[in-house]
């Protein structure tokens, strides 16, 4: 292997991904998904179809999940810094309803590795960010559920400097509580 450095998380089957970046003067060159090297560190998915978002600072996307159509992601960010977020709604998971975040930004180049059947979303960090990510099965308009984002059952710490005010979605803002 030796392309990629894989971190398991306490949370099973969440994985934090860093890519070996060869650089020189003239900049930097690095395999941000080679299927050999992601099955070999036991992330054998094949995913289908990428995404790109690009959102401002204090921007919270989430907590989405998909209901009749699981995906599982590799998000990574290209520009900017956010704190990532991956609730496990697997049923009879030791850790349903558990919750894990962690830092992607275009300068640490890591990944994360978010299997089906988790909530997910993000909190702008940098004025802006573009985020990317992979998924395995294709975008259904009408199969996405949600959370509430700061639902006191999950109890997720958002890194919320002081002073940033929050941008989200009327739909965002409108998700029920965790049913754990």
């Amino acid at each position: 292997m030796g392309k990629l450095t894989v971190e398991t998380c306490e949370i099973e089957g969440l994985k934090v991904i860093t890519p070996e970046v060869r650089g020189d003067n003239r900049g930097y060159f690095m395999e941000t998904y080679q299927y050999n090297d992601f099955k070999e560190a036991g992330i054998p998915e094949v995913f289908v179809q990428d995404n790109q978002s690009a959102s401002r600072k204090g921007v919270l996307r989430g907590l989405h999940f998909q209901i009749n159509h699981p995906q599982d992601k590799l998000v990574r960010v290209i520009r900017g810094e956010v704190y990532d977020v991956a609730v496990d709604l697997r049923e009879g998971s030791k850790t349903y309803g558990k919750w894990f975040g962690v830092l992607l930004s275009a300068e640490n180049k890591k990944q994360f590795f978010i299997p089906k059947n988790f909530a997910h979303g993000f909190l702008v960090l940098s004025d802006e960010a573009e985020f990317c990510y992979k998924v395995t099965d294709f975008y259904h308009p009408n199969d996405e559920g949600g959370i509430m984002y700061n639902d006191p059952a999950i109890g997720v710490e958002w890194p919320i400097p002081e002073g940033m005010e929050l941008v989200l979605s009327e739909r965002d803002t409108k998700w029920p509580p965790f049913k754990g």
